[in-house]
């Protein structure tokens, strides 16, 4: 399972960072999950600027960065402040731009306050409940008077550890039990590693990148030579990719997926688009883009993957300008 610790609060002075580290440090001496920490400092989104996310395919390139981080966790926790009885804007506008990306997984409360920041667990689970996200009844509560030194230095007591464990371990198990539901067939974990390439790139993370693409994977590209032939290679390409662009995003739009007895195929219409480091904002094109999975010990991975585009008859030359 892959967990997200999700701090709600980009608030100057914030005190949430000190509380987000603790959870992270204590979760990721557990190993029956993979840890997270996901600051929304690092997604900074417009305010509703597009409509709801019901259909999962988004115009603007944060909303798509945010959209890819929540599909490739298959849990929550939050952590949150409590701002005037309520919820922090900023959290419930990072939860109000996606919708599918959230279903059918589960979370658990972090919060911290005044009164340990409860209200704001207690709108959260409605709004949890409108997300179609299982929240898990065991919650951290943090008063300030009590688990803040001059109420900005964090220094919980140690009953807290035992109930951030039985926190953790409702996440987890609730996580993992809603797999099904998440369609935690071979299709859903196809489509999942795909999101998992999609963060990676925006996060031009090459090791991360490692991990989804088998040892022998080859790889046609629209850029010569005619085949990549294997991981190291495969990952030059992307390094290069990673050279030309200061800031790099992918789209994977009208994606099929069709899983076999231990291999799977996925096609759809992929974009590279990206910032140079003059600032120069680069469309891209969109192009034809086939995946084959394999399933091995460590799970699906890419054996093979190819892009490319038309070509016109007369001319001989691609034709790189069309729209899925």
């Amino acid at each position: 399972m892959k967990i997200g610790i999700v701090l709600g609060s980009t608030r100057p002075g914030r005190v949430g960072d000190q509380v987000a580290r603790w959870v992270h440090e204590r979760a990721a001496r557990r190993g029956d999950a993979e840890f997270r920490l996901i600051d929304l400092r690092d997604h900074p989104l417009p305010h509703l600027e597009e409509p709801p996310g019901f259909s999962g395919r988004y115009e603007d390139e944060r909303t798509r960065a945010w959209a890819a981080t929540v599909a490739a966790r298959d849990g929550f926790v939050f952590v949150t402040p409590e701002y005037n009885h309520s919820v922090p804007g900023v959290l419930k506008n990072a939860m109000d731009h996606v919708h599918v990306e959230w279903n059918t997984k589960a979370a658990g409360f972090v919060s911290y306050g005044g009164v340990g920041g409860a209200r704001s667990v207690e709108q959260l689970r409605l709004v949890c409940g409108a997300l179609q996200i299982a929240d898990v009844a065991p919650q951290v509560t943090l008063p300030l008077a009590t688990e803040f030194e001059s109420r900005t230095v964090f220094k919980p007591g140690d009953h807290q550890l035992a109930a951030l464990d039985m926190l953790l371990d409702h996440v987890v198990a609730w996580s993992t039990a809603l797999a099904p539901l998440r369609g935690g067939d071979a299709e859903a974990a196809v489509r999942g590693r795909l999101d998992e390439v999609v963060e990676a790139l925006r996060a031009k993370d090459l090791e991360a990148l490692r991990g989804v693409y088998a040892p022998d994977v080859v790889s046609f590209d629209v850029e010569p030579p005619l085949q990549h032939v294997g991981v190291d290679a495969k990952l030059k390409n992307w390094a290069k990719v990673f050279t030309i662009f200061e800031k790099v995003d992918y789209e994977l739009r009208d994606l099929t997926v069709t899983v076999g007895a231990g291999l799977a195929v996925g096609h759809g219409f992929g974009r590279v688009s990206g910032t140079l480091p003059t600032g120069e904002a680069v469309a891209g094109m969109w192009v034809r883009a086939t995946f084959v999975f394999r399933k091995t010990g460590a799970g699906w991975v890419i054996v093979h993957d190819q892009a490319s585009v038309p070509f016109d008859m007369v001319t001989g030359r691609g034709v790189a300008d069309l729209e899925p």
